[in-house]
């Protein structure tokens, strides 16, 4: 009994063929969709993301807090720009990053998972400091390639605050007492209806002395720089654009002009190719 392989051969050969089509037909219609940032921007070609970082740098969602006497306090969500920064990296026709920064910093380690997600990115970054960048704002900027600075921003105060308003006093002219019930000496540490204790202090400047001691390495890692220059300027202070140029901790004075100029030169291409996404 002879057995024919004809038949079986034109029908993988049907089967290559339909699938070529379906393949062809596929690709055509992902050449023909715009891409993420061109939906997102009216269908214009655009090819450097911008990402806004604006506000208190917190793990929690975005949004406004009110803060005492102060106006509503606007957030920016940790993950929602870390979210931005892979998309940014995932899309074809992105070719690098601008992180806009207004800022006066947040959470450590909100700002430690932006900086070090902007770290890791395989397309040129740039963070470009208006207004401020200051504590956890500044630590974002250092994960970038280069930091541009306007003349007119605050930048630095590389440093930890834990300090809050306490209310024993007030709340004992008010006739009203603490009363702790904890399972630890330690436990109501930091709540303010209470006085704050020698001991409590004596821990928590071990704590800050710690987290200062990570926040002045990671800068010095980030800019070069050794751990030495970067203690120095580790009093929380700010500083303008252009003393914060000389010291080092940011790389030139600008605008988004400058950021445009930067990615031409790092891409190879001409200015007018530097299209922000925004």
């Amino acid at each position: 009994m002879r057995i024919s392989l004809r038949p079986l051969i034109i029908g993988a050969l049907v089967i290559i063929a339909v699938l070529g089509m379906i393949i062809c037909f596929e690709l055509g219609a992902m050449a023909a969709r715009p891409n993420d940032y061109e939906e997102q921007y009216g269908g214009e070609s655009c090819n450097i993301a911008v990402i806004p970082l604006v506000g208190e740098i917190t793990s929690s969602d975005a949004g406004t807090y009110s803060e005492g006497d102060f106006e509503d306090i606007e957030m920016v969500s940790a993950d929602q720009v870390i979210k931005k920064l892979h998309d940014a990296e995932d899309d074809s026709s992105i070719k690098g990053v601008l992180i806009r920064i207004d800022s006066s910093g947040g959470g450590p380690t909100a700002s430690e998972m932006i900086t070090n997600t902007l770290k890791r990115l395989s397309i040129p970054t740039v963070a470009l400091i208006r207004e401020g960048g200051a504590s956890g704002g500044y630590l974002v900027a250092t994960g970038a390639d280069t930091i541009i600075a306007s003349v007119f921003s605050d930048v630095g105060s590389i440093g930890i605050t834990m300090s809050y308003l306490e209310n024993s006093k007030k709340n004992a002219k008010e006739g009203l007492q603490f009363v702790q019930l904890s399972s630890g000496k330690y436990k109501d540490t930091y709540n303010p209806d209470k006085p704050f204790t020698a001991d409590e202090r004596v821990l928590a400047e071990r704590d800050l002395a710690i987290w200062k001691q990570a926040f002045v390495g990671q800068v010095a890692a980030n800019r070069g720089m050794s751990v030495e220059q970067v203690e120095k300027l580790a009093d929380g202070s700010t500083l303008p654009g252009e003393l914060a140029l000389q010291a080092g901790l940011v790389d030139s004075i600008g605008d988004q002009d400058s950021a445009r100029t930067w990615f031409a030169k790092s891409l190879g291409v001409p200015e007018e190719e530097v299209v922000f996404c925004e």
